[in-house]
């Protein structure tokens, strides 16, 4: 008789993110996974050299596209960068609306994860219910930056323009009746910061609600307990960043052992776990989720008292407002130098990194002295956590390769940069 002998698959695409952009070779003997072997590159991204042939404020939307669930996360990081390199103060009210709005992405980001992941594992109302919250979420980007998904409402210097006064309504329809209109906007009465604070006031019921349908679920946790287990000093090792290295038990955590902006001043506990599993890491990002929402409401409440500029006064960083371009010449020709030439940034290299959703997100640049960087290097959280797959694969069933490539919340524009 024959020897039965390993067999060879491609799999996927089984993850949103990962929708035909990771070739994923899996060796079976049966279901049992011997071998991941993960393939990238596919998604033709070239970020850092495109950077090298476009002005600093040119490269700033294409950070919105690496990790396209948490875009103002990664503009932060590019922003912190120049703005080490230029030496240049954020005013204060610009640094809490970055914060407040870093921590929107945030919750994006983990209620992409928790409804793909869930999904994945064949939970698949909770889908629903993720996407529900994500809508109000994508109203408030849409509210400052005009934009749903690819703001570019982070700037060198601030942000792009300060919160708006008003809210953008629902308007009666075919499909929309009066009354119906009416009860959607509700919560648009008044500014954005009020749309805000109506939010996170029903936050923490949606996310008891996610926990009602998972947290004891016994095919959830079935599913998850156990699953991609990794020590925390293997986890170091490996160079894990955010929830895969904090679901291992390492309470480390950018906005509180490097703060940046205010993060020093914003009173939140870092989560942690225990086991290192797809369960602890799944808790992990929960109570992220919560903390989130503090930090949200305390900058809300500090940003209705403060009002302040939101960009610096540098006008060879910063465009003049629009009224003073076109009223004064001088303010023209720097609005019209900023915008074709860019700016001109120091000779010299600087590093800023973020506590981005998946983890430490880092901008690595180099000046010459020109009005582009001369090199540009990110360092992507995923990347860390794809080369550790065949590792935590290994020895699993085939299914649970499904619930480990959710668990580590890839995007693979970061990963294929």
């Amino acid at each position: 008789m024959a020897e039965i002998k390993n067999y060879t698959l491609n799999f996927g695409p089984q993850h949103p993110a990962a929708h035909g952009v990771l070739r994923l070779v899996l060796e079976l003997d049966g279901e049992v996974v011997q071998r991941a072997d993960p393939h990238i590159g596919l998604l033709h991204r070239a970020t850092e050299k495109l950077a090298e042939t476009k002005t600093y404020i040119q490269s700033l939307p294409y950070m919105d596209r690496l990790d396209y669930v948490s875009m103002m996360c990664n503009e932060h990081a590019y922003c912190l960068a120049i703005e080490k390199m230029l030496d240049l103060d954020v005013p204060r009210r610009a640094q809490y609306i970055r914060v407040m709005f870093a921590e929107i992405t945030r919750v994006m980001n983990h209620l992409m994860w928790l409804g793909a992941h869930a999904h994945d594992c064949g939970a698949s109302t909770i889908l629903i219910y993720t996407f529900r919250e994500r809508e109000s979420l994508f109203d408030m980007y849409e509210a400052v930056s005009g934009a749903r998904m690819h703001a570019a409402y982070f700037r060198p210097g601030g942000v792009y323009r300060d919160l708006p006064d008003t809210m953008p309504q629902f308007k009666a329809s075919k499909v929309r009746n009066a009354r119906g209109v009416a009860k959607l906007n509700e919560n648009r009465q008044g500014s954005l910061l009020d749309f805000i604070d109506d939010f996170c006031a029903k936050f923490p019921n949606y996310i008891d609600e996610y926990e009602t349908l998972l947290t004891e679920n016994r095919i959830w946790k079935q599913r998850t307990v156990g699953v991609g287990a990794i020590s925390a000093e293997r986890a170091m090792s490996m160079g894990f960043t955010g929830p895969m290295l904090r679901g291992s038990g390492v309470a480390w955590d950018l906005r509180k052992t490097q703060p940046y902006d205010v993060y020093a001043e914003m009173d939140f506990d870092v989560a942690v776990g225990v086991e290192g599993d797809s369960y602890d890491r799944y808790l992990v990002r929960v109570e992220e989720m919560r903390q989130s929402n503090r930090i949200i409401q305390q900058c809300s409440a500090w940003l209705r008292d403060n009002p302040g500029p939101v960009i610096t006064n540098n006008r060879k960083v910063a465009p003049p407002s629009r009224e003073d371009m076109k009223s004064n010449m001088e303010d023209l020709i720097h609005h019209f130098k900023l915008f074709t030439e860019g700016f001109r940034v120091p000779e010299g290299e600087a590093y800023a990194a973020v506590e981005h959703p998946k983890g430490e997100f880092g901008i690595y640049m180099v000046s010459d002295g020109a009005n582009k960087p001369y090199r540009l290097k990110i360092r992507a959280p995923g990347f860390a956590h794809l080369a550790a797959l065949d590792e935590l694969t290994r020895g699993h069933m085939l299914a649970d390769a499904v619930a480990i490539i959710g668990t580590m919340d890839i995007v693979f524009g970061e990963i294929d940069r």
